[in-house]
C-alpha cells in the first residue's frame, strides 16, 4: 500500500493520487452524522467538492472506471421495505443530503460524458479496526470494559453488513463490465433495531449491564431514520455478490478482535 498525503478537497491532491491508476475507489468522506448538524458546510466541500474533484480528474486521465461510494442514509426512513435502489432519497440530515448530491454528480457524469462510474450503496458496515465512534464497536468496548452502555434511540432498525461482505462488493462491482451506470445497495436483507442488537452483543459479551439512553446521543426527532432494510437484489443478479457472514459471526468476530484491542478502543478516549 502506498500512502499519499494529500486532501480530497485539493484537486492537485486528488490528480496526484490518481496518476496512472485504472481504477479508483471513492470512500473519502466525512461521515459522523451528528457533527453534520454542527458543520454542514465542510461536509459539501469534502462530500461534494472532494467528488467532483475525483470525477474531474478521472474525466481528464481516462480513468477505466470509478467506484463511487454513497450510503443508505440517502435513503431517510423506508418508506416500503425492502429498499431497493428505485427508493426516492430523502436527506433527513446535511450529511446524507452532501452524498445525494455526490451521487448525483457521480450520475451526471457518466450521462453527460460517459465516465464509466458505478455507484456502490453500502448498508451500515462493521467490523475490526471500525472507529469506536460506531454503534457497534461502542456497545462492544462498553461490555468488555465493564462500562454502563450508553446508547441514543433504541428503537430504529438497520441492516448490519460485515466488512468482508462490503469489500466483497466493491470488487464485484469493480470486476463486472455491466455494472458500469448503476447503483447497487449492498445490504444483508435482515434488519435488526439497535435495541434487539445491544441485547445481542450483552449476550454474547457475557456482560450483566443492561442499555441506558444518553440523550445527548439523540438525533433531532425529524431526522432520525427509523428503518433501513436492504433489497440487495441486483447486486445478486448483476454483480453476483451476496452476503456470506450471519450477524452472529460477524459479531463474534468483531468482539475478538477487540478483546485483545481493547486498550485502544477504551470508550471514554472517544467520549462514546
Amino acid at each position: 500500500i502506498e500512502i499519499i498525503a494529500g486532501d480530497i478537497c485539493d484537486r492537485e491532491s486528488v490528480h496526484h493520487a490518481m496518476k496512472g491508476v485504472d481504477i479508483a475507489f471513492h470512500l473519502a468522506a466525512l461521515i459522523a452524522i451528528p457533527y453534520s448538524y454542527r458543520a454542514p458546510h465542510s461536509y459539501v466541500r469534502t462530500n461534494i467538492e472532494g467528488a467532483l474533484n475525483i470525477l474531474q480528474n478521472a474525466r481528464d486521465m481516462d480513468i477505466e472506471r470509478i467506484i463511487h461510494t454513497s450510503t443508505s442514509e440517502v435513503y431517510g426512513t423506508a418508506r416500503k421495505v425492502p429498499i431497493a435502489e428505485t427508493h426516492p432519497l430523502q436527506a433527513q440530515s446535511p450529511y446524507a443530503a452532501s452524498k445525494i448530491a455526490a451521487d448525483k454528480l457521480a450520475e451526471s457524469f457518466h450521462l453527460s460524458f460517459g465516465l464509466p462510474v458505478v455507484t456502490v450503496r453500502p448498508f451500515n458496515t462493521y467490523g475490526p479496526r471500525q472507529s469506536a465512534r460506531a454503534v457497534i464497536p461502542s456497545i462492544i468496548a462498553q461490555c468488555l470494559a465493564q462500562q454502563p452502555i450508553k446508547l441514543g434511540n433504541l428503537h430504529p432498525t438497520r441492516d448490519f453488513n460485515y466488512v468482508s461482505d462490503t469489500v466483497r462488493g466493491f470488487i464485484c462491482a469493480a470486476e463486472t463490465e455491466t455494472a458500469i451506470g448503476q447503483t447497487f445497495n449492498i445490504g444483508s436483507g435482515r434488519e435488526i433495531s439497535i435495541g434487539d442488537l445491544a441485547d445481542a452483543i450483552i449476550r454474547l459479551t457475557g456482560t450483566s449491564r443492561q442499555p441506558e439512553t444518553d440523550h445527548q446521543r439523540l438525533r433531532p426527532a425529524t431526522s432520525e431514520v427509523e428503518r433501513l432494510l436492504a433489497d440487495n437484489t441486483l447486486a445478486r443478479q448483476h454483480l453476483n455478490w451476496q452476503p456470506q457472514i450471519s450477524l452472529e459471526d460477524g459479531l463474534q468476530k468483531t468482539i475478538f478482535w477487540l478483546q485483545n484491542n481493547l486498550a485502544q478502543y477504551r470508550p471514554e478516549t472517544y467520549g462514546v
